[in-house]
């Protein structure tokens, strides 16, 4: 807080000769981050046929419907809607502070007729007036420019925070397309591996109906026990109540994806219903580093654009410290009789206005005003350092389940053989009476056990590589001509804004 007139004065003379901006200059904070993520390097030794890039990850899986319902997603979807909306609101708030920088102008005119009442006071001291005429007009045109001088930077600051708020809305538009496209993939994908599941529950279900059967027969014939019976029953009901379960879940996921698009619940569920399998995660043409990564991430951008705003506004609240100079000025013309003298050189007027306004005794409030930006501002930095934090979380988690799923699939493909070659070869015992069917259906019913869990962990590791690539940020061209990542901030802009057009 400034106490001593000399310092102020001096403080003062100093501003108006340099115009400069007051408050703390903006520098992007700097988070120390490893060279590379935990699980990159099991990422980057998948073995698989299809590679893809981050821009357009989705055309990887070479599935045809997943890159239409994406496609459809990014043009239809409500979030990207409602995020449109908030930037071009976002906009307009910019404008209006680019107008704040300069002068403002208007037009005011008006013309009036008066007829006196002789009744009021006035109307009783005029009637003593010789020649009072009752009846009267008055016609006024003036034409008045103001303009607040920023001699001392709070209206740029000002400015300054609306544009990195500006920023912000159109990182966050981005955001939520990638989020959007992510999880329309995810539901796809979801989708394709419930109806692999529900085909397999249902022939789980045929071959305990099968089993069921023949320890019926076996029981009426005096071979099998009760206990047989109802163990093979109970075995059955277990199965099939389980399926219920999946197409439960398949109908929330083809509701969850056709609200993704836009669309009235049950629209594409006529398209999605013929069953299809699993589409296989493709791999990288390249992995990002952890830096990398947070200057391609939008809502790591909208965080730093945030902490941006809350620096300049730190300069809009010490700007209150000093005195607000402003420009007036009127030139017009007005009479009141004959509206013959309108725009007369005695009927013209002219008003000029230089104008102070000083919160002198003020700087209690002031200062309360910049200890609150300044606490905005640390929340926002606070807030930024966490998002990077939690952006490197998601990205570990998701290469970690990424690598264990796929894992688990090599691990139950290797079990599938394994118990496809015993049911054939029960099948060849029973064909040569050294078993019982029992024993085929039972080694049907592992060999099914066996490729659900497969399907599952398909699924798991599909949607893995999904949730890899929004953690990274794919899903927007972040690059410019040159075909590196944008390094500098106004890069970083620049692509947003190009990829919002």
């Amino acid at each position: 807080m400034l106490t001593s007139p000399r310092s102020i004065a001096l403080l003062l003379s100093v501003s108006v000769l340099t115009g400069c901006a007051v408050g703390p200059k903006y520098r992007p904070p700097e988070i120390p981050l490893s060279a590379r993520f935990l699980g990159q390097e099991g990422v980057e030794r998948r073995e698989v046929e299809n590679k893809t890039d981050l821009q357009a990850w989705w055309a990887g899986f070479d599935e045809p419907a997943l890159t239409r319902f994406v496609s459809l997603a990014l043009a239809q979807n409500l979030d990207i809607a409602q995020a449109a909306a908030r930037v071009v609101q976002s906009r307009a708030s910019l404008r209006q502070a680019d107008a704040a920088l300069l002068p403002s102008g208007n037009l005011s005119a008006h013309g009036a007729k008066v007829y006196q009442s002789l009744e009021s006071q006035l109307g009783q001291l005029l009637a003593a007036t010789p020649d009072f005429d009752r009846t009267g007009s008055s016609y006024e045109a003036n034409v008045g420019a103001s303009w607040e001088i920023d001699m001392f930077g709070g209206v740029r600051r000002g400015r300054e925070a609306v544009g990195a708020e500006y920023a912000a809305a159109e990182a966050g538009a981005i955001a939520t397309r990638l989020a959007v496209a992510a999880q329309t993939a995810d539901a796809y994908v979801t989708i394709r591996g419930l109806q692999a599941r529900i085909a397999i529950a249902r022939q789980q279900a045929q071959t305990r109906g099968q089993l069921l059967d023949l320890v019926k027969l076996q029981y009426e014939k005096g071979i099998a026990a009760e206990l047989q019976v109802n163990q093979a029953e109970g075995s059955l009901a277990q199965v099939e109540a389980h399926i219920p379960v999946l197409e439960a879940g398949l109908d929330s996921a083809m509701n969850a994806l056709d609200v993704l698009l836009g669309v009235q619940p049950g629209t594409y569920r006529a398209d999605l219903s013929p069953a299809m399998p699993v589409p296989v995660a493709p791999g990288l043409t390249e992995t990002v580093t952890p830096g990398e990564m947070i200057r391609r991430r939008p809502d790591l951008i909208v965080a730093e654009r945030r902490l941006a705003a809350a620096n300049a506004r730190i300069g809009v609240a010490i700007s209150e410290y000093y005195p607000k100079f402003s420009l007036g000025a009127l030139l017009g013309s007005t009479t009141t009789i004959r509206s013959g003298n309108l725009f007369t050189r005695a009927a013209n007027q002219a008003l000029g206005v230089l104008g102070l306004r000083w919160r002198l005794f003020d700087f209690g409030r002031v200062d309360a005003q910049i200890a609150v930006a300044r606490g905005q501002e640390a929340e926002a930095l606070a807030a930024y350092r966490l998002a990077v934090l939690r952006a490197a979380e998601d990205v570990e988690n998701a290469f970690s389940a990424l690598i264990k799923r796929e894992t688990q699939v090599e691990i139950l493909t290797q079990g599938e053989s394994s118990f496809a070659r015993a049911r054939e070869k029960s099948d060849a015992a029973y064909r040569g009476g050294v078993v019982s069917l029992i024993e085929v259906l039972d080694a049907d019913s592992n060999l099914l056990q066996v490729r659900d869990a497969k399907a599952q962990a398909q699924t798991e590791a599909a949607r893995a590589a999904i949730a890899s690539f929004r953690a990274l940020g794919g899903g927007w061209d972040a690059r410019h001509a040159g075909g590196a990542a944008p390094a500098t901030l106004d890069e970083q802009v620049h692509a947003l804004r190009q990829s919002t057009r």
